[in-house]
């Protein structure tokens, strides 16, 4: 029996340094790995073209950053075309800009792609607005 303080504890030995160090480094290699697969993740969601044109590119960027990437995408012909695309990145929210067969272009800002994955594209205001409008929708709730 052990005597000093507690005498009802029982006596722990000490983790030889080697190992210890092993452990860590195993534990930091696996926390690195899983932020990696994280950075990764690939969305996938289902769009459908409620429009009247056709969507000729889509193109997705960080909420608010403005830095749009393009999405490869075949074109959807207006009136219920759909297709699915994968949206790569770790977060869940993200602006979409669709870009239209008439240059006009529709973007949907702070879309949470982890809890909606079917997005309807709505129709655009009547051609004789200026082809080169820019439409937003606001997705945040």
């Amino acid at each position: 029996m052990r005597a000093g303080r507690y005498p009802f504890l029982p006596e722990i030995p000490a983790m030889p340094p080697l190992p210890t160090a092993c452990l860590a480094i195993a534990l930091l290699a696996a926390a690195a790995t899983a932020h990696a697969q994280d950075a990764s993740r690939t969305h996938y969601v289902m769009l459908v073209n409620r429009a009247h044109d056709s969507v000729t590119k889509l193109s997705v960027a960080d909420p608010g950053s403005g830095a749009f990437r393009d999405v490869a995408v075949d074109p959807l012909r207006g009136g219920g075309d759909s297709a699915t695309v994968g949206v790569h990145g770790a977060g869940c929210r993200y602006d979409l800009r669709f870009a239209f067969d008439d240059g006009r272009t529709l973007v949907y800002k702070d879309l949470d792609v982890c809890r909606y994955d079917l997005v309807r594209i709505r129709p655009l205001p009547r051609k004789d607005v200026d082809a080169a409008t820019h439409f937003m929708v606001s997705m945040a709730r």
